[in-house]
């Protein structure tokens, strides 16, 4: 599966850039495959072990909040493996044949 996370502390001020820094370490930390982009991360593998990093990150998100907003979105696919990957280069091949 793949899975796009945002997570943000609420009541933190303008800036959420440490609290989502140490988010992205654990996922980071995780050793499964991950891309981070201005708005999400995303991440793949099995259910369990990504569920298990998506709730550290928000955690580690939270440290010091009395609240935490959480944005989720999964594709769960049986059978694909390097979807981070490949799903994108479909896409670029695509674009670079017209």
């Amino acid at each position: 599966m793949i899975v796009a996370f945002s997570v943000s502390p609420l009541g933190e001020g303008e800036s959420v850039a440490p609290a989502v820094a140490r988010a992205v370490q654990v996922v980071r930390e995780s050793g499964l495959p991950n891309h981070t982009d201005a708005m999400f991360t995303s991440i793949e593998g099995e259910w369990d072990e990504v569920m298990d990093v998506v709730k550290r990150a928000t955690e580690a998100a939270g440290e010091g909040a009395g609240r935490v907003t959480l944005v989720l979105k999964a594709d769960i696919r049986a059978g694909v493996t390097d979807g981070l990957t490949s799903k994108v280069e479909s896409v670029e091949s695509l674009l670079t044949e017209g």
